[in-house]
């Protein structure tokens, strides 16, 4: 055997091994490869989450800034009771705008007696009982919601009792008919836009989940 095969042959035995040793670090990769696992430890988690956990509360800092009289009342609320979300009020506050609004245009104030406070029960009561009186009669359709917003927030810790002030701005078209059908105000094909600040209130931690309004204004 002459030198330079032997030669040959001595470098092809140094590739095998460097070739062997690669695969033993780096591995081998055919067709799809599950993505590796995160090697974060439990405490790098806990840590993050303590950043979190030590954070706004942006259920409330969504809506009001929680350094202001409001903020700290929407978390004196929550305190009293935890699964109070601000988010979900506002949401659901739309809906108890729709259904008491209509439940006044049409006369119908009993269907939602339970989400009236006495007060704005009875001056309800007073502008249906008139319109009654003489005659009158209101066709309305409601359009929809276009706007809500948090207007402020106030708690009585003495009786755990929360009230929040929403502003609505609907779209909804109506007419007032006398008794003879005629049309007096409004217009069966205008829609018009309409404001209103309502006042809801409940006693924290209550088992009665309904706010109730307590007052109207614009």
């Amino acid at each position: 055997m002459n030198m330079q095969l032997i030669q040959l042959l001595a470098l092809a035995g140094i590739a095998i091994y460097l070739i062997l040793k690669l695969r033993g670090v780096l591995g081998t990769r055919e067709g799809y490869e599950a993505p590796r696992t995160s090697t974060t430890t439990p405490e790098s988690k806990r840590k993050k989450f303590e950043v979190i956990d030590g954070g706004s509360d942006l259920d409330i800092s969504d809506h009001a800034s929680e350094d202001s009289d409001v903020g700290r009342a929407l978390l004196a609320m929550k305190k009293a009771e935890p699964s109070f979300s601000v988010t979900e009020f506002l949401q659901g506050s739309k809906g108890a705008y729709e259904m008491i609004l209509m439940a006044f245009e049409n006369a119908d104030l009993e269907s939602v007696r339970s989400f009236l406070g006495d007060e704005v029960y009875d001056a309800f009561s007073s502008v249906v009982g008139d319109r009654e009186s003489r005659g009158l009669t209101v066709e309305a359709e409601f359009i929809g919601v276009r706007e809500t917003g948090l207007m402020s927030a106030g708690f009585n810790p003495k009786n755990n009792v929360g009230e929040i002030d929403v502003r609505f701005v609907c779209e909804l078209s109506s007419v007032v008919k006398d008794k003879n059908g005629k049309i007096i105000e409004g217009s069966e094909t205008e829609i018009k836009r309409q404001r209103d600040v309502w006042t809801f209130s409940r006693k924290m931690g209550a088992s009665d989940p309904n706010w109730q309004l307590v007052a109207t204004g614009e």
